[in-house]
């Protein structure tokens, strides 16, 4: 998401290009200056602390750090989206706060019809999720912070704050703007209606996810990824990829939502790693960067690899009701998977055909190799999207022989849908 020149004959027009050229400039500098004040202005001790994720039987990692994450990144940087407009929030900061949204309380209040609790749609350790309808505008989801988020995640509020309004993907749930009001923190972003993957896995939502419609979330998730670490104005890497922040559209598509742990990669092109402390789910955190806390996108990799295996199975990554041998998920598939045993780790709701069975055993091979111990033996995530995209394409020749060919899906598309498949423009009330 370059920021382009425009040329023109007219040197009014050049001088006015390059005045809103450097104010977005400046806003940029602003944002990340602020942001880095925030979370060095806040440091806490470093501890680790587990938390109970009763929802998903899973546990998030979360440990406070010295070294500061997507916030505190790239002040030098120029974004196309840091300076925070319609569709994302004001540019207006101080040396002590974040300036206002594009939202005010009071539009938020009445957007959620006073934080009804018919409009709850959803809670974590952050706080809670309402729904909520704009006036003359869309729905939207309103993530409202704890009371107590100052001394537990106002680092998290500022860091999705930041990497959202860096991104803008059809597979990435979208900023719409956020709120400071009072010890009231709002984030505003795309509502999405239809659950999260992992409700549909559990059966709790939708029909039940067959094979193909799980390949297109398992690449749209790919194609989001990607797009996170090649394409934004500075590689990204999400840390939490899981089932639960993947967002299913009406349609059954993906989006990836949850930036709260994004950290930006490394900035030395040189530079295997960035140190860092550990963030994540339990289940879906690489092993490698638990131990030597270097962060790579190849952690997303792996936490990718745990997601396949979670789809193919349709169990949580770590099942401690189960017996000793099957507790932790990605072990005992992949063991299956080794024996010949597919139909035994496959989810029971998937229906078996020589077909299905077959891209079955693909994705096993492929979540096997992004769960490789070490991290250079993992593929890119763009790899994943591309083997994926050729699993699915067979899959389908086998089901339907007299279909047409996917074209705009195909590998030689696949660049091209990750680096421009952007949102259309929205337009606030």
């Amino acid at each position: 998401m370059q920021m382009k020149k425009k040329t023109s004959g007219n040197g009014t027009n050049n001088n006015k290009n390059h005045s809103t050229l450097t104010y977005l400039k400046s806003a940029a500098k602003k944002c990340a200056e602020v942001f880095t004040f925030f979370l060095h202005g806040k440091r806490k001790t470093t501890s680790e602390v587990v938390e109970s994720d009763e929802r998903e039987n899973t546990h998030k990692v979360r440990e406070s750090s010295s070294a500061t994450d997507l916030s505190s990144g790239n002040s030098n940087k120029d974004s196309s989206k840091s300076n925070f407009s319609h569709s994302n929030a004001s540019s207006s900061t101080s040396s002590t706060q974040l300036g206002p949204g594009n939202f005010s309380f009071e539009e938020i209040y009445k957007a959620t019809a006073k934080f009804s609790p018919e409009n709850k749609i959803g809670e974590g350790g952050f706080g809670t999720v309402y729904k909520g309808k704009l006036s003359n505008g869309p729905l939207v989801a309103v993530k409202r912070a704890k009371k107590d988020v100052e001394n537990k995640h106002l680092s998290e509020f500022k860091n999705e704050i930041c990497t959202l309004s860096r991104i803008e993907h059809l597979n990435l749930v979208r900023l719409y703007g956020y709120v400071e009001h009072g010890d009231e923190k709002i984030i505003v972003v795309e509502y999405v209606n239809n659950g999260t993957l992992r409700e549909h896995l559990n059966g709790t939502r939708g029909h039940g996810l067959e094979i193909g419609e799980r390949l297109d979330i398992a690449i749209d998730v790919a194609h989001a990824v990607t797009y996170l670490h090649m394409y934004t104005d500075h590689p990204i890497i999400h840390r939490d990829i899981k089932a639960s922040n993947i967002l299913i559209t009406d349609n059954l598509r993906a989006k990836v939502a949850d930036f709260g742990f994004a950290r930006l990669a490394a900035k030395d092109p040189d530079a295997t790693h960035i140190s860092t402390q550990v963030k994540g789910t339990l289940g879906y955190v690489d092993p490698d960067y638990m131990r030597t806390r270097h962060l790579t996108e190849k952690s997303d990799v792996y936490s990718f690899g745990v997601l396949l295996v979670e789809m193919i199975t349709g169990r949580y990554p770590i099942e401690p009701k189960r017996q000793h041998n099957e507790i932790v998920t990605i072990r005992w598939a992949l063991e299956m998977w080794k024996q010949g045993e597919v139909l035994i780790a496959m989810d029971p709701k998937l229906r078996r055909s020589s077909a299905s069975n077959k891209a079955i055993e693909k994705v096993f091979r492929l979540a096997y190799q992004c769960l490789a111990p070490a991290r250079k033996l993992r593929p890119s995530m763009k790899t994943c999207a591309e083997v994926l995209w050729g699993i699915r394409k067979d899959f389908r020749d086998k089901t339907f022989p007299h279909s047409p060919i996917d074209s705009n899906h195909s590998p030689k598309y696949i660049e091209r849908d990750v680096k421009n498949n952007k949102h259309k423009p929205f337009v606030s009330a």
